[in-house]
């Protein structure tokens, strides 16, 4: 089925042809002819499936409906997004669905400076891609008016919830003339997202192309159970032995992001990291160099890599086990995309069982596990359904390349807080 027959307007159809879309995806299928119709959509879509195409397309043509060429600009269109990296994303990704029409697009993110946005704003923008922090700020100082939105979407809704930004987009939905169409889209359905849905939504088309945190079809999904000192050798020693060479690692903190890459560098692995104490321009950079493959290793917590679109990534390893447990879903969606085959690697000391076990509730299915001998916590051998890798024994020294590195612990340890794991 080609694009043309979903009744989208001739110039988007020809800019995702120039973009290499040659037919649309399960969930475009399914969203498009949703939006066309005017109602408002709750869809729950993995990451990877093509769904900001899904819902942009759509709402492009219908703002193209009776448009003249010299209409003018204000925002008819707002998507909220969690991360300034999904907002950069999106907004990429609706300027080429675009490219075509008389429209203009602006996506609008902390860490730039608010008076250029602000004069951007005033020159007219037609679909604005804002994350919650940097729109209320805007709003505050009156740089725009929300009065004319007549398509508002929730993006990555349920990270948008994780985070705590509900209040933000109650404030933002204030601002929004009730008359409007409400597209929610999310990867999981979690309660409070489903509370969310019934005070946004009015009678709105159910979406979803599988169900809520299933796993990647083309998927393959194991974990090593690992002694808790163990950790970073044994991540230095999987990148380097069996030969990965582009790999997501996700950990949950900043202060692990930090360590873990500097360790890998160390190791002879070409490593960058991106989290929340990192600047716009070194997150943007970090991740260019990735997607280049100018690195090798790319080690992220889980908000500032959520959503990230990286075309050919056949590995990624959580490092340890995520504080919400649908963030093991987000994680393994970065690999085994549009049909490829991936590779989800989980590392999890015993102190992670409890976690490990909701995850595992949440996929209605053990992780199958591997041992790889000289790692794994002794308890590890008579664990059911393991396995033991014949290829994989430790070797006598340890790192990538099989250089030895001892290291004292001299980190003290601390209460975790909230902003820790950002």
């Amino acid at each position: 089925m080609p694009f043309s027959s979903l009744g989208l307007h001739p110039d988007i159809t020809k800019a995702l042809k120039q973009q290499g879309y040659s037919k649309p995806t399960e969930i475009q299928t399914k969203l498009i002819p949703a939006l066309l119709s005017g109602r408002d959509v709750l869809a729950g879509a993995q990451t990877g499936t093509g769904k900001t195409a899904g819902f942009v397309t759509p709402i492009l043509h219908q703002m193209m409906q009776g448009r003249a060429i010299d209409a003018p600009h204000y925002v008819q269109t707002l998507i909220l997004v969690p991360t300034r990296e999904l907002a950069k994303q999106v907004g990429e990704a609706t300027q080429a669905y675009a490219q075509f029409l008389s429209l203009r697009s602006m996506a609008l993110y902390g860490g730039k400076p608010i008076t250029s946005q602000a004069k951007r704003l005033s020159e007219g923008v037609d679909i604005l891609i804002a994350t919650p922090g940097r729109l209320i700020e805007h709003l505050n100082q009156n740089n725009l008016n929300l009065q004319g939105v007549r398509h508002f979407v929730l993006d990555e809704a349920d990270t948008i919830l994780d985070m705590g930004f509900i209040r933000e987009v109650s404030q933002i939905i204030r601002e929004l003339t009730p008359k409007r169409q409400n597209i929610l889209i999310s990867a999981t359905l979690s309660g409070s997202l489903k509370e969310l849905s019934q005070s946004l939504l009015s009678r709105p088309l159910r979406i979803e192309v599988a169900s809520m945190g299933s796993t990647v079809e083309k998927l393959k999904q194991v974990l090593y159970p690992v002694e808790k000192s163990k950790k970073l050798e044994l991540l230095s020693y999987l990148i380097g032995s069996r030969n990965y060479q582009q790999v997501l690692v996700f950990v949950r903190k900043k202060s692990e992001a930090v360590e873990v890459s500097q360790e890998l560098i160390a190791s002879g692995l070409k490593t960058a990291s991106i989290h929340g104490d990192k600047s716009v321009g070194a997150r943007s950079r970090a991740l260019s160099d990735f997607k280049a493959k100018k690195v090798r290793v790319l080690v992220a917590t889980d908000i500032a890599a959520r959503g990230l679109d990286i075309k050919g990534l056949d590995v990624v390893i959580s490092y340890d086990i995520p504080h919400v447990v649908q963030d093991y879903i987000h994680r393994i969606g970065r690999t085994g995309r549009a049909g490829r085959e991936g590779l989800a690697i989980t590392l999890s000391s015993h102190e992670e069982s409890v976690a490990l076990k909701d995850v595992e509730r949440m996929l209605g299915k053990a992780l199958p596990r591997e041992i790889i001998e000289g790692y794994a916590p002794p308890h590890a051998q008579a664990l059911k359904g393991a396995r033991k890798s014949n290829s994989d024994k430790k070797p006598k020294t340890a790192g990538a390349f099989g250089k030895k590195r001892e290291k004292k612990n001299t980190t003290k340890k601390r209460k975790t807080t909230k902003r820790d794991r950002y």
